[in-house]
This record gives structure tokens, C-alpha cells and sequence, in this order.
């Protein structure tokens, strides 16, 4: 009696890599594809319908609005950093020094 081994079918972003490049590397790579994958906000509409159209480039699907953002996310830490300080809106840093001599001068009058 004949037993037959039967293929199992890959699945997940992975698939196709194997066995190659390391546990590691393949695990940040399913970590990066589901991220890119999920459905994201429209900053325009609000509804999540945003698609990634190339590197960097952002669409919505329902308005048509396109914008630039990151490679696999449409916005990025850097990216909401830079706007608040094109903006002129206080960075992180200011925020807390501003938090840290405040508090400095409540302990000087007290």
C-alpha cells in the first residue's frame, strides 16, 4: 500500500519567498504587506477607500483625491512632524520644554 504525500498550498505574503532569507526578514515583510494592505482614511473624505497607487503615492478610491505619503504607509511619523512645523504648530520637543519650564517656574514661586 502506496501512501501519496500531498502538496500543501502556501499562503499569506509569503508564499512565495520559502524557506529563503531568515524567519526574521520574513515575519517584518508580512508585517509591512498587511499594514500596506489594510484600508487607510482618506484625509479628504474620511472614508476608508485609500489604495496605494506606486511608492508613495496615496489614492482614494471613492473621491479620487491623491496625495503623497510613505512607501507602505500613507502617513508616516516624519511625515506628521513636518506638517505640524510647516504649520508652526509646537514639535514634541517644544511641547515638553515648554511643559518642563512651566513646571520649573510653579517650584520657583512656590
Amino acid at each position: 500500500m502506496k501512501t501519496v504525500m500531498v502538496k500543501m498550498k502556501k499562503v499569506g505574503p509569503t508564499r512565495g519567498l520559502g524557506p529563503r532569507y531568515g524567519s526574521s526578514v520574513r515575519k517584518r515583510y508580512i508585517k509591512v504587506m498587511a499594514e500596506m494592505k489594510k484600508p487607510h482614511k482618506c484625509p479628504q473624505c474620511g472614508f476608508p477607500r485609500v489604495k496605494r497607487e506606486s511608492v508613495g503615492v496615496w489614492k482614494c478610491r471613492k473621491c479620487g483625491f491623491k496625495y503623497t505619503g510613505g512607501a507602505y504607509t500613507p502617513v508616516t511619523k516624519l511625515g506628521v512632524i513636518a506638517k505640524r512645523s510647516a504649520k508652526g504648530l509646537p514639535t514634541e520637543e517644544a511641547v515638553k520644554a515648554e511643559e518642563k519650564q512651566a513646571t520649573e517656574e510653579e517650584e520657583e514661586t512656590a
